[in-house]
């Protein structure tokens, strides 16, 4: 054996090399890199910046009175004192962290409860129309979660707090308390209204797969329907549901938008708009303390699920001796259950889009008569007088005139398609790696810091990129105010998802496929194009499509990024809604929704089943 390892090395070496050059290690190495630099690499500088002096820092009171000198880089805790022992405490965390677990907890039940309960009458039970409803239910999937939010203001704000009635008072003369108007309880109604979609969807396929003679060996042992739900369907259910919990949770704890058109109006903080405030007013080092704890929180928490399902043994709900999904018979009930499915889904997903679309032609806001219809706010020109004489939108043209718009409106289509393929080809490349690499150190890396930014809410992943490529870093020059910036965050954000659907789509291809186009001598970028490629491609479109989505109706992970010259239609209805133009932002918001819409259903041409294929079967 000395042999082998002196001569040369030649056997040794030959294996070492041939190891080393294999295509899963190569592209696991370069995807590393890449990975390293930006998942990794953001994560160490939010640590650095919330622990080191910036020249800001010289207006900091503890800073001035204790007479030091700032000097840039210096180690410092003043930024962990400020947040966690000062008497901005509570302003500045403690209130956010209360009001932040108030809304996600209460959002997290809420979206559960409506999500369960319609993936079983619609899984489990013979509701009509259950193909249509099941594709109906995941539309607040595709839209964002605050067009609702503008819907609700629209709808309940009152000349108090919002400087114009809505149409609760225009309609009843009424005025809805401020409760209802601004603050935690309609954050949370509104976030349900969109994230019980992720419930409905997981939940929907755990449903599916549970053999009813299970539950009907239940009821012939004497046991109820509910104690059939409760000991036997339940329990089989958990891990979706508790997945379903940490994925709403997760999300809600760094959701940005809803909070910010019905939170801040009111001065009611979160720790999302709260780091949204402080880097705003040159505060980041504590902004990246505040991140660092939505981090930790969003961490701890899927810590937590993975122990828990962990914990259980087994799971099996489909074996070897067949398989039967026998509907509950809801009898003369599931007229009534299907009405009020219907009345749910008109209020929660149809009637936010007609109020929004019905306040874009108001000329004045609070009156919601036909007299004052206009349609200035689509086709007006700038300078367009009413007939009192008065300028209409201070000038402003309508957004389909508008060229400022049609930038905006341009940004963000490029920026999806951008995000969209580039990271359908990530996610197909981090497949490759991972699923080749099974069992490799390095292929479980790749896989480990592609889930990364999962933890990382939006608005602290975005502040993160705004302070690390404020700055040159070696040859790579300042990309604050850069459309790059925009693509490099929303990518490395799509990573979670877009992983994922590579590495479904790559377990699905057999490695002697592969082998063979080897043997005829075809190299690995011809074997991945003419072989791999063709046989993934399901999960390419499907990434493309998830992409696409989620980058589109993004506004919390680019808030921060954005600039005049980069602005993109989600951030163009905050500084809208920001500035009181309601009609801009809510024509603009029916416009994001269209794209999205339109560009969900021509990637849908490609997939070969729908949202809700499978569900209603």
């Amino acid at each position: 054996m000395s042999d082998t390892l002196t001569v040369g090395g030649s056997p040794f070496l030959r294996r070492l090399i041939r190891n080393i050059s294999l295509p899963q290690r190569v592209l696991g190495f370069l995807l590393m890199l890449l990975l390293i630099y930006f998942v990794l690499m953001p994560a160490i500088n939010l640590v650095y910046t919330s622990l080191t002096y910036s020249i800001a820092d010289r207006r900091l009171p503890q800073v001035v009175d204790a007479g030091k000198e700032v000097v840039p880089g210096q180690f410092t805790l003043v930024h962990l004192q400020r947040v966690f022992a000062s008497p901005l405490t509570e302003k500045m965390f403690l209130k956010p962290l209360r009001n932040t677990m108030i809304i996600t907890l209460g959002l997290t039940t809420t979206a559960l409860l409506i999500g369960c309960v319609l993936a079983w009458v619609m899984v489990r039970s013979n509701l009509p129309g259950k193909r249509t409803l099941a594709s109906l239910a995941a539309i607040p999937y595709i839209i964002p979660s605050w067009p609702i939010a503008l819907a609700w203001i629209n709808i309940f704000k009152n000349s108090k707090i919002g400087g114009s009635i809505g149409w609760f008072e225009y309609l009843s003369g009424i005025t809805p308390p401020d409760w209802l108007s601004y603050g935690a309880v309609p954050i949370i109604i509104c976030l349900s209204l969109h994230y019980y979609a992720y419930a409905f969807i997981i939940v929907s396929g755990a449903l599916a797969s549970i053999d009813s003679r299970l539950e009907e060996t239940g009821e012939l042992l004497g046991a109820s329907k509910l104690q059939v739900m409760r000991k036997i369907t339940l329990p089989l259910v958990l891990p979706s549901i508790l997945s379903a919990f940490i994925l709403t949770f997760s999300k809600g704890i760094g959701t940005f938008g809803t909070p910010a058109f019905l939170g801040l109006p009111v001065r009611f903080f979160t720790l999302s708009t709260q780091l949204y405030s402080n880097v705003k007013n040159n505060l980041a080092g504590d902004a990246y303390v505040l991140a660092m704890v939505m981090i930790i929180i969003s961490g701890l928490t899927i810590y937590m699920n993975v122990k828990v399902i962990g914990a259980r043994k087994s799971f099996v709900t489909i074996a070897g001796k067949g398989f039967r999904a026998k509907p509950v018979d809801l009898g003369r009930w599931k007229y009534v259950i299907l009405v009020i499915i219907l009345i749910f889904f008109v209020l929660g997903i149809f009637a936010p889009l007609y109020v929004l679309t019905w306040q874009t032609f108001m000329e004045k806001d609070g009156d919601y008569s036909l007299s004052n219809f206009t349609l200035h706010y689509w086709i007006g020109k700038a300078g367009t007088l009413n007939e009192k004489g008065k300028v209409l939108a201070e000038g402003e043209a309508g957004i389909l005139r508008n060229a400022s718009i049609w930038r905006g409106a341009w940004n963000s289509i490029r920026l999806a398609v951008s995000v969209s393929i580039l990271a359908a080809i990530l996610g197909i490349l981090l497949g490759y790696a991972i699923v080749r690499g099974k069992g490799t150190k390095l292929g479980a890396a790749c896989d480990s810091l592609s889930f990364a930014p999962y933890i990382f809410p939006g608005v602290a992943f975005g502040a993160v990129y705004l302070s690390m490529f404020a700055k040159p870093i070696g040859p790579i020059p300042a990309l604050y105010g850069t459309f790059t910036i925009l693509v490099l965050v929303s990518l490395a954000k799509r990573l979670p998802f877009s992983s994922r659907t590579g590495t479904a789509a790559m377990m699905q291809v057999h490695q002697e496929l592969e082998e063979a186009g080897s043997l005829m001598g075809a190299g690995f970028f011809k074997r991945f194009v003419k072989i791999i490629y063709p046989l993934t491609m399901s999960g390419f479109i499907a990434g493309i499509m998830l992409s696409f989505i989620t980058t589109m109706r993004e506004l919390s992970l680019i808030v921060l990024l954005v600039t005049p010259k980069t602005k993109v239609l989600t951030t163009m209805i905050y500084r809208y809604a920001e500035g009181g133009y309601h009609q801009f932002g809510d024509a603009i918001t029916v416009m994001v929704v269209a794209i999205s819409l339109t560009g969900t259903l021509l990637i849908k041409k490609f997939q070969k089943t729908g949202l809700g294929k499978g569900i209603g079967d």
